[in-house]
This record gives C-alpha cells, structure tokens and sequence, in this order.
C-alpha cells in the first residue's frame, strides 16, 4: 500500500472519511473528550497554513513548538508541511537556556507555546535570538506583551479572513520524501543537545514498516498520548496512528496519565518502562496485602497465564479446550480486575521502549495477558529499530529487526543501522556526522548488543559502560534493570567507574518501606530515622542480594546510600526522555558516595 506524504495526508483523508475522528481533546469546563473529526482538522491545517504563509513562512523556514501535548500542536505541524517548513519540536520541560540555545541553532521564526511559564521564558530570550520574530500562544489564559506576541485564536481568525492561496504563491510545490520535516533535539546526557534532521521519507518509511508489522491495528483503535509528542516515540507513532485512522486522546497533562487512561479505556498506548514498573510495584503491593487464599489463586493463575500466553500462544500454538478454560477462569478472577483497574481492559497492544524492561516485569505482564509490546528505537532511526511481533518473541530480546532495515553488530558489539528510517544527518553538525555514520553508511547507534537470527538483545549503552579499578566492565544499566522489579526501590542507580567495587544510590519506596517495618513491629519517629535504621538497610540488602544471583560476583551491589529526594527532570538528574544523566549526578551526590567508599 502507498504511504501518502504526510503533507497530504489531512485532506486525502478529509475527502476519504470526513467525520471519521481523528483526534479527541480534553474540555477541562465539562471533563468530557470533544472529537475532531479529519474534515474539521484539514480545515484548522488549511487556515493556519494560510496564516504562516501570510507571516512569511514557507520552504525551509523554521517554526518550533514549546508546549505540553496539545490538538494545535498537530494543527501546526502540519501546516508547516504543507507549507515545506520544518518543525522544530522544544520539551515542554526545557529551561529558557535551552530554548534560547536550539531556536539559534535552528534560526527559529516563529515559536508556538503552551502555558505563561513557557510563553515568560520565551521572551526573556527574545533578544538573545534574533532569528526569533514572533509567539504565538495557545491559550488565551497566558497574558502576553502585543508587540511581538499574538494569540492562536487570532492566528485562526486571520487565516480565515486571508484571501492568499498559499498554493498557488508557492508555485503549487512539490512534496518530496527527501524535504525536510522536523528537526528533533536530543536531550543529551552530557554536552550540548544535537538536532537530528528527520525528513518526510524516514516518517513515510516508519510508517510503511509499522503498516507491515502491526497487523491487528485498525481504525477501530484508540490511543492516548502518555509521552510527549517531541520525544520522536510518541511523535512517530502518533503519524502511524493517524494514517490507520485509529483515533489519538491528546493527553496534555502528564501527571493525569493514569486518570485520563482509566477515563479513555485505550486499546493502544506507547510509554516507556518506567510507566510499567509503577503498574507492577502496585500490583505486587495488592497481592501481598491479599489473604493466603487469595494469594493462593493469585499464583495459580500466574502459573496458567505462563502456560497459556508464554508457552502456547507465544510459541503460534493452540492451547487445549481444558488449558483455555483455566485461562478463561483466571482471566475472570484475576487479570481482567487487574486490567480494569489499571484501564487497558480493552487493550489490543502496548508499545514500551526508552529504556531497559526488567524481563521479570516483561514475563509478568505477558503472563497475566497484558500484551506490552517491547522495542528498541532512537531519535535518529525514527523511533522503532526492532520490536516484539504478535507470537516468536524471546523474552530478554528488545524484538525482532523491522522489514527491511539492515541492523549488524560491529567488532566491539556496537548496534549499527541503515536504512531509509535512518536519519540523514545533525543538524549543522558536520563533525559529529562523519563520527556517527562508518564508511558504508551504517549508523552507529551507541549501543551494545547482539543478533540472533532476527531477534536483537541489547546489552548496555557503550558511552555508560564503566571499569573497576580492577580492570572490570561493568554495565551498569544490566544492574539497575535487575534492581526496578524491587518494590522497596524506586529509583537505583549504580557508581563504580575506576572503584573497586560497585555502589549503589537508592530513592526507596518509602511505602513498601513503611509496611515492612509494621509487619516486622518496628516504629519509627519520622522517615529519616527509618531510613537510617540498619533493620530497614539489611531489609532492601537482602532484596538486592537475591536479585543480583547468577551475577557475576564483581558485577554485586557491595554497598549503597539511600537518598531523600527521586531524580527528576526539574532536579537535573534525568533528561526530557527520563534517562539518568551519570555525571551530573555523581557529581551532585559526590560526598555521599565518597563516604560509601570511605568507611
């Protein structure tokens, strides 16, 4: 089937299937989802071509989007398609220095934002860019300055009213695969972030690939945006949706993903792991709180879950009538509560990549017939490298290579792609382009791993590795992925470079915690004391013990500190994709890791 260029792709549908809905945002007046329909959505698309075009906006020109996920956000992107302009997506997290740092490096004209926090950076930085002409916010909440600001209701009401035919002005363009559609920032775990161009063919490709892949994806799906739509996961998979037709719940919001999902009831959901290990700390939580009976019913329907989702249907067997009808039982006593009460009981598949996926919490959700859908994927490949098919998967493998996208292993265990999701190139970045591509065009993606057959495992990122002082690696993403299927740990991260032996940082589960001690009648006057306490230490130790078998013995956790406040975005220790920057927080937290190593 012929993948439209996405330029396109508003009014063919428009025409194809007008009242068919393609987007649903949420009326915070009535707590009720509005639908848009394809018709209504290539109307907003049109009217706001029209009036960039107006602001002189067309080939090659820039326009950024600084924004929590928004239906306009859409609107604005596609526009800028139809006008061959570029999409510059910003975190809606970013500082005004970063801001300020990418809208120069892009020469950003034209900057859209979301919120007054957003719009008041934006022009703290307005001088210091002089390629910056005008902002326009979404929200008639935000107060803004006239003189160089307008409203995107006024935007609207002068595409409206605007005679020009940008089509026409424009010489009735061409839309080509190799036109340039975003340029997507990374948010960099150290040093300066990098703008990876991604044109209309590595979407159009990412698209046609995932067509192939996902075959029980129809028009009768619905998604909900759980990550940002700047992160290229959500980005990309947003366009995959729409060109199915399946209809996306633009969730603006990210603290209120969980009431929004149980609100939705989706049947699709890309997030990262991290989304997945708070669903299964719960989960485990509630079954230790259950009776011995319950608990007892609770592991007998895990064990027909294994036979049923991981032994049989993973595998492309039928399961017997006798083995279907236990699965039948422990789905209406066990899973279907869990899934309702999480609000996926209507899932058809969920996507999860971004980072390491504890095979335990992997094998867990498979089990109880949640169909997560794991995958492997960066900025510059257009999101999804390899993924899980419906039946073959191998737990512990980051899934299968995608149709045709050649992934080889390189002497020292580097992941290298080609292929036409792969991007062209950064972005005024002519150095790290000959570093980031070999002579025959791979890209090198940073990361270790392995092949077999078609399935890909990845081992460690290359850049995280680390060694012991006594010459050992360490792959300190293997550790921490062991360690999230804890429930007395939140958050781990491990220290050891030129050590001789690895630490561990640990923000507790500070309830987990607190039900341990009551069953163990220990009291505690505050939290501080309670973390202090070596009954409480020797607890979580013992935990890490037992995860860290079959380990090698200088890959264990010797030693580790609790710390007070979790690594956040705001705090510095986690990027825009919530991955850890290292060095930042080795370096925040260096008195405390001296002292493990001290005493």
């Amino acid at each position: 089937m012929k993948i439209p260029h996405l330029a396109l792709l508003p009014s063919l549908y428009a025409k194809e299937c007008p009242e068919k809905t393609i987007l649903f945002q949420r009326n915070r007046e009535t707590n009720s989802w509005d639908p848009i329909s394809w018709a209504t959505f290539n109307n907003w698309v049109e009217i706001i071509a029209t009036a960039l075009y107006d602001l002189g906006i067309s080939n090659d020109k820039k326009i950024a989007i600084y924004s929590q996920n928004k239906v306009e956000s859409f609107v604005v992107d596609f526009a800028n398609f139809q006008l061959k302009a570029i999409s510059v997506p910003l975190y809606a997290t970013s500082s005004k220095e970063q801001v300020a740092y990418i809208i120069n490096d892009a020469k950003v004209e034209i900057l859209f934002v979301g919120d007054q926090k957003q719009y008041d950076n934006a022009v703290a930085i307005m001088n210091e860019c002089p390629s910056l002409r005008k902002i326009v916010a979404f929200s008639e909440e935000i107060s803004i300055q006239k003189e160089h600001s307008i409203y995107y209701k006024t935007l609207l009401e002068q595409g409206a009213s605007s005679k020009t035919d940008f089509r026409k002005e424009m010489g009735n363009p061409e839309y080509l695969l190799n036109d340039l559609a975003t340029i997507m920032y990374t948010s960099g775990t150290t040093g300066e972030p990098k703008g990876v161009m991604l044109i209309h063919e590595n979407y159009n490709e990412a698209i046609r690939i995932h067509n192939i892949k996902l075959v029980s994806m129809s028009e009768e799906d619905t998604s909900i945006t759980f990550l940002p739509i700047s992160h290229v996961f959500e980005r990309a998979w947003c366009y995959v949706c729409m060109f199915k037709k399946a209809s996306v719940y633009v969730n603006e919001f990210p603290l209120e993903i969980q009431e929004r999902i149980q609100e939705v009831r989706p049947t699709l959901m890309c997030a990262v792991p991290r989304f997945w290990e708070k669903v299964f700390v719960a989960v485990k939580e509630a079954i230790d709180n259950y009776s011995p009976i319950m608990r007892g019913i609770v592991a007998w329907a895990i064990s027909i879950g294994e036979k049923y989702n991981i032994k049989r249907l993973s595998k492309g067997k039928k399961a017997n009538p006798f083995l279907a009808l236990e699965y039948y039982i422990a789905d209406k006593l066990v899973f279907s509560k869990v899934k309702k009460k999480v609000g996926i009981e209507n899932g058809n598949f969920f996507p999860v990549a971004g980072s390491s996926l504890s095979n335990e919490i992997l094998y867990f959700f498979r089990c109880i017939g949640i169909p997560l859908m794991y995958g492997y994927g960066l900025t510059e490949t257009t999101a999804t490298v390899s993924c899980f098919d419906y039946v073959g998967y191998q737990i512990g493998s980051v899934g299968n290579t995608m149709s045709d996208l050649q992934v080889k292993i390189s002497d020292d265990d580097e992941i290298l792609v080609k292929g036409k999701t792969i991007t062209p190139g950064y972005y005024n970045r002519p150095e790290a382009n000959k570093e980031s591509f070999t002579e025959d065009g791979f890209f090198r993606t940073g990361d270790a791993g392995k092949l077999v057959g078609n399935h890909l495992y990845l081992t460690e990122r290359i850049k995280d590795l680390f060694k012991t002082s006594n010459g050992k690696y360490i792959a300190p993403q293997q550790i921490e992925n062991r360690l999230s299927a804890i429930t007395a740990i939140e958050q781990v991260i491990t220290i050891g470079d030129k050590r001789n032996f690895v630490t561990a940082l640990i923000v507790p589960n500070r309830e987990v915690l607190q039900s341990w001690a009551i069953e163990n009648k220990l009291q505690f006057k505050d939290d501080e004391e309670m973390l202090n306490s070596q009954r409480i230490k020797d607890f979580v130790m013992n935990q890490i013990q037992e995860a860290q078998k079959g380990m090698a013995t200088y890959e264990h956790i010797k030693k580790f500190e609790f710390i007070k406040k979790g690594f956040t975005m705001e705090g510095g220790e986690l990027t825009n994709t919530l991955k850890f920057r290292r060095a930042f927080i080795i370096n925040k937290y260096d008195d405390l890791i001296e002292k493990m190593y001290k005493n």
